[in-house]
């Protein structure tokens, strides 16, 4: 997949969805975010396209798109192109990328780091986190910890289990 300019090329501008665009297609929107690799949002869209294609067929109707938009927002291109690949719609490297494309989102997936500056390796930039926690939508973070991150009272599960749970959360908010 050619990249321009933090973008992936095959993906429409995501700058020409805002306002009243943004709900055209009246599909709710998932936001998954995440850097580095890419593995966390890669699998987290595998599990939500698992889900609602699953939801789709115990429905008996023909093959249809699914009920959902998933758009994969990244920090690197990387992961961006590791996430459009596990089934996103759309997909978008960068910070600028985050920042005006974030609020396009009913659901914001991630992990933790998303909202913590400076975070993956110095990856979130401030104004990242600052549009990811302005936006409008509804934040479910998975609560990865490590050693400068302790989440007390947090249960110790494995990451599977924390994205079935993300997944679990999206689907009885929706």
């Amino acid at each position: 997949m050619a990249l321009s300019n933090g973008l992936l090329k095959n993906v429409p501008n995501l700058t020409e969805r805002n306002g009243a665009n943004a709900k055209k297609s009246g599909k709710p929107c998932i936001v998954v975010i995440d850097g580095m690799g890419g593995g966390i949002g890669e699998e987290l869209i595998r599990r939500l396209v698992s889900f609602f294609s699953l939801k789709k067929e115990t429905a008996k109707t023909e093959t249809a798109p699914l009920d959902i938009e998933i758009l994969a927002l990244a920090t690197n291109a990387v992961a961006a192109e590791r996430m459009v690949r596990a089934g996103a719609a759309r997909g978008a490297a960068g910070e600028n990328a985050i920042r005006q494309s974030v609020a396009l989102g009913d659901f914001i997936l991630g992990p933790i780091g998303i909202i913590i500056a400076n975070s993956m390796l110095g990856e979130i930039t401030p104004a990242m986190t600052e549009s990811i926690l302005a936006a409008p939508g509804r934040r479910i973070l998975i609560p990865l910890q490590n050693d400068h991150i302790i989440l007390a009272g947090m249960e110790n599960l494995p990451l599977s289990k924390m994205i079935d749970k993300a997944v679990e959360m999206v689907k009885n908010l929706l």
